[in-house]
């Protein structure tokens, strides 16, 4: 096996090991697009042009992923998203 198998080898595990999960937003007719953009940025630590690009597509696709990571790191940020009322789920 070369180094270059092996060291690929690694980083596939480590990837495996590490898995990240996702915060997906969920489109509604209630919330306005003001309001999905200052949560992002309180709940998420998005800037202002992230939020505003992820309410944009939540409004045309129904759905985008607003944040990755360990599920820990994610939970306190999606039950803000909850509280604030909107749609969300880590998947």
């Amino acid at each position: 096996m070369s180094t270059q198998e092996k060291v690929e080898e690694q980083v596939e595990t480590l990837e495996d090991v590490q898995k990240n999960n996702e915060i997906v937003l969920y489109n509604d007719e209630v919330n306005t697009f003001d309001h999905v953009i200052e949560t992002l940025i309180f709940a998420c630590d998005h800037s202002a042009e992230q939020a505003e690009q992820c309410s944009i597509i939540v409004h045309y696709k129904g759905k985008c992923t607003v944040k990755t990571g360990q599920y820990e790191e994610l939970k306190p940020r999606c039950s803000k998203l909850l509280e604030a009322g909107l749609s969300a789920e880590i998947i």
